[in-house]
């Protein structure tokens, strides 16, 4: 492991099943996080980001392959490495027989911490969440933003050096997510390293550093989002819509040099110069457009396609 990475995982492989039944779950990944940086994995349902996940925390059993987590080998010293790690899980598993503050001290208690370093811990805990005024209502009383913010507490109570976070915003209105957004900012901020899955492609290209795009358990692009994008789509996205959009893009989309994908009624025109494309929907009758830079949501659809997963 670089002396400067807090998790290497290498040729990492997962099956399940046997025979005509057998699934490759993760096919010979490999990545490592840098000390401070958020790191993200990308990919649709079913393509290995969660097992990935279980993997490096040593909850299940590769097939193949090494795993290093803060200086551990994973999962043979799973249980020490762990001590340093916070996680955030997709869904809340908060206890509701518990207060917002019990929920803090208890959970702490299972690092080993005394309950007096808990304690000392919590109000800035709940600052940090802000959940100070609901320092002892029952989880039962709480929002699903402030549910989140409090699961992020959580995995904070240890003072971890890196936190797994397995779509920490999923659910969330956009005020919640912009604050969960903040804090993570704040956490990087304070040298902290962020392990993040997300199916928020703006999310990602806000937050991570760098990133792997993973499909049918491979490493299918890895880097900063900006040169991922610069990598593989064209400068410029126009999008057509409207009761004419497949006539034009027909008749004159492509004529244009345009790389052309259509979903449902929406033609999507990659270019690096949009002007012409521009010009010719001004005088064409019944189409709307929009034209934007390419993000990564379409890095996104290029590289794992247009299809729905299950």
């Amino acid at each position: 492991m670089p002396e400067s990475s807090i998790l290497s995982v290498e040729n990492l492989r997962k099956t399940y099943g046997a025979g005509a039944t057998k699934s490759v779950v993760i096919d010979d990944i490999s990545f490592s996080l840098r000390r401070g940086e958020c790191y993200g994995l990308l990919g649709p349902n079913g393509a290995g980001k969660t097992t990935t996940m279980r993997l490096c925390l040593g909850l299940t059993v590769p097939d193949s392959g090494n795993i290093t987590l803060v200086g551990h080998p994973v999962p043979a010293e799973a249980r020490p490495a762990r001590l340093r790690i916070g996680v955030v899980p997709q869904g809340d598993n908060l206890d509701p027989d518990f207060t917002v503050t019990e929920n803090l001290l208890v959970f702490g208690r299972y690092f080993g911490i005394p309950d007096a370093v808990i304690m000392g811990r919590i109000p800035k805990l709940l600052e940090f969440a802000n959940l100070g005024a609901k320092k002892n209502a029952r989880i039962g009383e709480l929002s699903g933003g402030m549910k989140r913010r409090l699961t992020l507490a959580r995995a904070l109570v240890n003072d971890p050096d890196l936190i797994f976070m397995d779509e920490p915003t999923t659910g969330l209105d956009p005020q919640a997510r912009h604050m969960i957004w903040d804090r993570l900012k704040s956490l990087l901020a304070d040298g902290k390293t962020i392990l993040l899955t997300t199916h928020f492609m703006d999310e990602a290209e806000r937050l991570c550093d760098r990133l792997a795009v993973i499909d049918h358990g491979k490493v299918i692009g890895e880097g900063s989002p900006r040169d991922l994008i610069g990598q593989h789509i064209e400068a410029q996205v126009v999008e057509v819509y409207g009761e004419n959009a497949l006539a034009w893009g027909e008749a004159e989309g492509r004529k244009r040099s345009a790389r052309i994908e259509i979903s449902g009624e929406t033609v999507f025109c990659y270019v690096n110069d949009a002007q012409p494309l521009l010009d010719s929907l001004a005088t064409f009758d019944g189409v709307r457009y929009m034209h934007r830079p390419a993000n990564l949501e379409d890095l996104f659809l290029k590289l794992t396609g247009r299809e729905m997963r299950d």
